[in-house]
């Protein structure tokens, strides 16, 4: 019952304390936030009675009758009157709220005062008039405040009488209704993937409630699986016709048939125009006309046209191109577009975000920009992201349009520019790889090759000037480095010069220190204002410019940046800024600084520059690796006290950053991901190759992360053709060890086994303990996965002596928890108990926070096999915890796996259920696909104790699939599990 705040007192006048309520749990009582006592469960249930009559008077007999039935006891009345005493006692100040009149009681609530039940109702309201409005975000948000305040899933809880009883079962439907508000609302923004677990949780609690069904069935096709719902229709059928006997109702049995059909109007992601009050639909069509002399990009054209022509048949279509500035990224988009028309009868909108410059368009003026082109008038237009980006939504619902997305910063900036609804595309130019946008479909667009790029030169200049100097041609684009924005520049130069030849022009461009002069035409141009600039910089300045140009990586922090200049931090700062105001740098951040592409090839080549020593240079990126090796070497140690593999690393002149926090810590190793693996990557020479394959060692967790998994193994590669070239065993054995562990995650067995086995030997003939003892234990945990034992008992032991020798306790507690698990496939349960309680034992005297998840999930893994369920889920869920604080989502998932089977172990099939869902979103983008397969058996069990038989036989499908592609004995067991049911 909340009637607002009472606001300023006048003098003299006393503060009244507010009461809340709550009987959406427990019922309970506050004033000023203090909880009271609110006596008996009796006497509760007086109080509940009350609140729940509004402030209306309730009679003696009606109190009677609401909390005693036709079976009062003899002094109900004056029970009655005590408990009234006791509630204005326990009110203190507020006592007169409960007053007597008309022989009853009733509550007078003032302003300020609160009840759960009646603010949830107002929030309710609120997010009604939201949705109606085109709201979405917002009315989902306010519909998941309503059901925060339900403490538990039952009202009244505890209390008893048969009122309390009908107003416990109004109330639940209530929430069940509710709960089926904030669903719908998801599904129209989208939420289909994370609305799947609880909807599969929630159909098992309501079996009878169609709705749920419906939402479920809507929610697992748009994440594309199909089969699955089309299986619960199936299933829901059987239970009504069971134990209700009647038939689904024409909603889900249209909806069955929809899906069927693959029907266009089951992609609808939010509320049609109408409730928003939009204009008719207006066609747009803003692609940039597309180049006439459009060269090769053949493979890539096909690539990015399919893709796009699959967006009516499922969810939204995105594809992001990344590339290097002057790659033709916007080009190619361009054509695509064009080419994809027929597709997106509805129109299309084109936007330049302006990501490589300075100012990026803000997504709420582009939000703004395509509402007016859609015909929304600037008066209906909202002013947040968050509200234009619902409105934009909710006018491209049911229409078929393709957004092209031209020079995007980042996937921030394009989140809330996508359209979110199938029949929809999205097509994104950006310099920036977006592996954070959720489903994009990712396309590298590298440099043309050479007959595109002499294709490309001879159409802008004349097949007749070029086949007459064919080779010449060939020198001037491969001079061009095969880039599209530089061949056209060159070849535009070229064909307005009547009088020049193909090898004059050759001849220009052969000079690197003038290249990039020569490349210019017009307002295609590498600007001339870049050299003028340069000349204009101090020493001081054009040193920093000249070795900033040498640095790899997206971009570079200040710490980085200084170590990379030799400088300290506040001098390093005032230099850098001092480029930006020059335009020659950009801030991307606060402390982070990134150039233009073309500024970054300008700077290259003024570092390279003869009068500039190589050893400056060289000079420079030492210090850089130096910087990056040694503060991962920091974030290794902290994560991991007592692992001896720092000890080992080769020495660095700078002492890197220091940490206050293990989050801290991992916060950092995240954010200069992309420059410490491209300086890794880059840092093949022999005086820096040793180095390269430390950082990559310590920085083992970007690879078990999974979102830097494929830019890791691109790493280890580079400096492992590096290694194998210099015949540097110690370098080649520990990039090896990093390779294992980087194919391990990537469920490729053989490859991991045999990097392991050659980082063994490689360790003997280097005295490497690093590649000895991690080459023997990476050779035992593939062993184990093999199920070869004896091998893997071989392999471990030896890491376990090899460890013990080194004195690196987590090492052999890493080792004692693999044999930990080789005695769990031997069906030894207590020997492997043991062996996990040992480990674990030295990790917590160690405290390694990330290990302690790994031991953790061992002895969890251990004692759900000796049937000790409970402790194991108590280990499983802290082992969750610390991955989650770690970041690591590989790992995540395969906690909530095994903690799908110890629920399924103990018969909680409906608690296994959501917990296999959640596993399967984690490791859907990570690990292999074993794992993909043994979740979904797993979920198919859960699902079909559960009474979802339909579904449990789409996953087995899926998993059989999976199983038969890879060879898998599991094969046998998923076929068995099919054979049991019938559908």
């Amino acid at each position: 019952m909340e009637v607002g705040a009472m606001g300023e007192e006048t003098a003299g006048q006393r503060v009244v304390p507010s009461l809340q309520f709550s009987v959406l749990g427990p019922v309970r009582v506050w004033l000023d936030g203090q909880p009271l006592a609110a006596g008996t469960p009796q006497q509760r249930a007086m109080l509940a009675a009350l609140l729940l009559r509004r402030g209306r008077t309730a009679t003696a007999n009606d109190l009677v009758g609401a909390l005693w039935g036709e079976e009062p006891p003899q002094k109900a009345v004056q029970t009655l009157r005590t408990y009234a005493t006791r509630l204005r006692r326990a009110f203190g100040p507020r006592a007169d709220a409960l007053v007597t009149e008309a022989g009853g009681y009733a509550l007078r609530l003032v302003r300020g005062d609160r009840l759960d039940a009646e603010h949830s109702e107002q929030l309710v309201a609120e997010a009604e008039k939201l949705t109606s409005a085109g709201d979405l975000s917002r009315a989902h948000e306010l519909y998941g405040a309503a059901l925060e305040l339900w403490n538990g899933d039952e009202a009244l809880a505890g209390i008893p009488g048969p009122a309390a009883e009908l107003h416990r079962d109004r109330l639940g439907d209530k929430r069940i209704v509710l709960i089926e508000q904030r669903l719908d609302v998801g599904l129209q923004l989208g939420l289909h993937a994370d609305s799947v677990s609880e909807l599969t949780a929630l159909t098992t609690a309501h079996p009878f409630r169609e709705r749920l069904r419906e939402q479920l069935m809507l929610a697992l096709y748009r994440s594309g699986r199909q089969a699955e719902a089309l299986a619960v229709y199936k299933d829901a059928r059987r239970v009504l016709v069971a134990e209700l006997g009647v038939e689904p109702g024409p909603a889900l049995a249209e909806l069955h048939q929809k899906i069927l059909n693959a029907d266009e109007s089951l992609n609808l992601a939010g509320p049609p125009p109408a409730t928003v009050g939009a204009p008719p639909p207006i066609r747009p069509a803003q692609l940039p006309a597309a180049v006439p002399d459009f060269t090769g990009r053949i493979a890539f054209v096909s690539e990015l046209g399919k893709e796009l022509a699959t967006a009516g048949g499922r969810v939204m279509a995105v594809s992001a191109v990344a590339g290097i500035g002057g790659v033709g990224k916007t080009t190619l988009a361009v054509q695509v577009a064009h080419a994809a028309r027929e597709h997106f009868p509805d129109g299309q909108l084109y936007v330049d975000l302006q990501g490589a410059g300075p100012e990026p368009a803000e997504p709420q003026a582009v939000l703004g920009s395509f509402l007016r082109t859609l015909g929304m008038p600037d008066s209906s237009i909202p002013e947040g992201v968050a509200e234009r980006s619902a409105l934009y939504r909710s006018l491209l619902d049911g229409r078929r349009i393709l957004a092209l997305l031209d020079n995007a910063r980042d996937a921030a900036q394009v989140r809330p520019l996508l359209p979110g609804t199938a029949g929809c595309a999205t097509l994104i130019t950006s310099r920036q790889r977006m592996v954070d946008l959720a489903g994009a479909h990712l396309v590298d667009l590298d440099v043309m090759s050479r007959e595109e790029a002499l294709t490309l030169f001879t159409r802008i200049v004349g097949a007749e000037r070029v086949s007459a100097e064919q080779q010449s041609a060939m020198v001037v684009v491969s001079l061009c480095g095969f880039l599209p924005l530089a061949i056209r520049i060159a070849a535009s130069r070229l064909a307005s010069r009547r009088t020049w030849t193909v090898a004059a022009l050759a001849q220009k461009l052969s000079d690197e220190r003038h290249r990039l002069d020569e490349l210019q035409a017009g307002d295609q141009a590498v600007k001339a204002t870049f050299e003028l600039g340069y000349s204009q910089l101090s020493s001081e300045q054009a040193r920093a410019f000249r070795l900033l140009g040498l640095a790899d990586g997206q971009d570079i922090s200040l710490p980085a940046a200084a170590a990379l200049l030799d400088r300290d931090a506040e001098t390093a700062e005032v230099l850098l800024e001092s480029l930006v105001d020059a335009s020659l740098l950009e801030s991307a951040a606060p402390g982070r600084y990134r150039f233009h592409d073309l500024v970054r090839l300008f700077a290259k080549a003024c570092a390279e520059r003869a009068e500039y020593p190589s050893s400056a240079r060289h000079a420079a990126l030492s210090r850089l690796l130096d910087f990056y090796l040694a503060t991962t070497a920091a974030v290794y140690a902290l994560q991991r006290p007592g692992d001896r593999r720092v000890n080992h690393l080769q020495p660095t002149t700078h002492p890197g950053l220091a940490f206050d926090s293990p989050a801290a810590a991992v916060d950092w190793l995240f954010t200069e991901a992309d420059c410490l693996l491209s300086c890794a990557q880059h840092a093949t020479d022999a005086e820096r190759l040793r180095k390269a394959a430390d950082l990559l060692l310590v920085a083992l967790d970007l690879s078990e992360s999974g979102a830097f998994s494929l830019q890791y193994e691109r790493a280890c590669t580079a400096v492992l053709e590096a290694a194998e070239a210099a015949e540097d065993c110690l370098a080649e054995g520990r990039v090896r060890i990093a390779l294992s562990q980087a194919e391990h995650m990537a469920d490729r067995l053989d490859l991991s086994y045999e990097h392991g086995r050659r980082a063994l030997l490689l360790g003997v003939a280097a005295e490497d303990p690093i590649a000895r003892s991690h080459g023997a234990n990476s050779c035992g945990i593939i062993a184990l996965y093999q199920n070869r034992h004896e091998d893997a008992i071989a392999y471990l032991t030896r890491a376990l002596e090899e460890f013990r020798g080194d004195g690196d306790l987590p090492g052999e507690a890493s080792v004692l928890s693999c044999l930990s698990r080789v005695n769990l496939n031997l069906d030894h349960a207590s020997e492997a108990v043991a062996l996990a309680e040992e480990s674990l034992g030295i990790l917590r005297r160690v405290g390694s926070p990330l290990r302690l998840a790994n031991g953790q999930y061992t002895l969890g893994m251990a004692l759900a096999a000796n049937g000790q369920y409970a402790a194991a889920v108590a280990q499983l869920n802290d082992a969750l915890t610390g991955f989650q604080s770690n970041r690591q989502r590989l790992w995540e998932g395969l906690t909530l796996f095994r903690l799908a089977e110890v629920h399924l172990a103990t018969d909680q099939a409906t608690e296994a259920a959501p917990m296999a869902e959640q596993a399967l979103a984690r490791l859907r983008d990570t690990g292999g696909p074993s794992w993909r397969a043994n979740v979904l058996t797993v979920l198919g069990r859960a699902l079909d104790d559960t009474g979802h038989t339909g579904r449990a036989r789409a996953c087995w499908e899926q998993a059989l699939e999976i199983l038969d592609s890879n060879g898998s004995p599991e094969a046998a067991d998923v076929r068995n599990l099919l054979a049991s049911v019938t559908v």
